[in-house]
């Protein structure tokens, strides 16, 4: 059965309550975690601070299905700080019960590659996903396929961008064919040309394109809106929007 959620990117600075209150109201299962320094969770959170969040999330019945990290796998520079920076977010998801942790791309296959390889055994053992994002350096789904296959882990998947992968020349059933089979969860949105966000539906990308064939594949994962709020701060605010976008997705599945 597929579930609904949306990421924090469209709650900048938000706390944990209110975002967990909009999900109950809008019908969605669960929330994608934007991890970063202005936001209420994130990497330097205390042991007491972790524990309240997991009882938060227990408390509402809401899931977390993905910490939002910002760290680029493949960038260039010395392996060690790249790869200490993602075991600091696969720490903290072990401790809040999330399952995934997302990276970009960001640079080169090859360190990225190497330095996966060197960190999926950390993932594995602590129960979490590194999911590497259509994005970047490595939009199209052709080139995330080819890292993943180079790093051959189950504990390494994709996160579909179905932004991203359209800009990169894609077409979504080609797209769902290369991803598969890593598929961790697919991050949904709609945009008009000069990229600001809008109501699912409402743009120019393909997206019930998009969803009829994830649905005709059968897939049951997540469709999680990721509405860039934080990068486009005149765009129509995501309480306005979600519910009405959360409707459109269940219509169309």
């Amino acid at each position: 059965m597929v579930r609904y959620g949306f990421s924090t990117l469209g709650l900048p600075g938000a706390s944990l309550d209110a975002v967990l209150a909009l999900a109950a109201e809008a019908g969605c299962q669960g929330v994608e975690l934007r991890c970063a320094e202005d936001e209420p969770v994130r990497p330097d959170l205390g042991l007491t601070d972790r524990r309240a969040v997991v009882r938060r999330f227990q408390q509402t019945g809401i899931e977390p299905l993905g910490l939002a990290s910002y760290v680029r796998i493949g960038q260039p520079g010395d392996d060690a700080p790249v790869i200490d920076d993602v075991v600091r977010h696969i720490a903290l998801a072990a401790d809040l019960g999330i399952p995934a942790v997302r990276v970009f791309p960001g640079g080169a296959t090859a360190e990225a590659v190497r330095r996966l390889s060197a960190i999926a055994p950390t993932a594995a053992a602590n129960g979490v996903r590194i999911l590497v994002e259509t994005h970047d350096s490595h939009r199209n789904a052709q080139a995330v396929a080819e890292l993943l296959d180079l790093v051959d882990s189950p504990a390494v998947g994709a996160i579909w961008d179905v932004l991203h992968t359209h800009l990169g020349g894609d077409a979504p059933a080609d797209a769902l064919n290369l991803l598969w089979p890593r598929l961790g969860y697919v991050q949904v949105k709609d945009a008009v040309d000069d990229l600001t966000p809008v109501r699912l539906g409402a743009g120019t990308l393909p997206l019930e394109t998009t969803v009829d064939a994830l649905l005709d594949a059968g897939y049951d994962g997540w469709l999680v809106w990721e509405y860039e709020a934080r990068w486009y701060p005149d765009a129509t605010p995501l309480p306005a929007v979600l519910a009405e976008g959360i409707g459109w997705l269940d219509r169309s599945s």
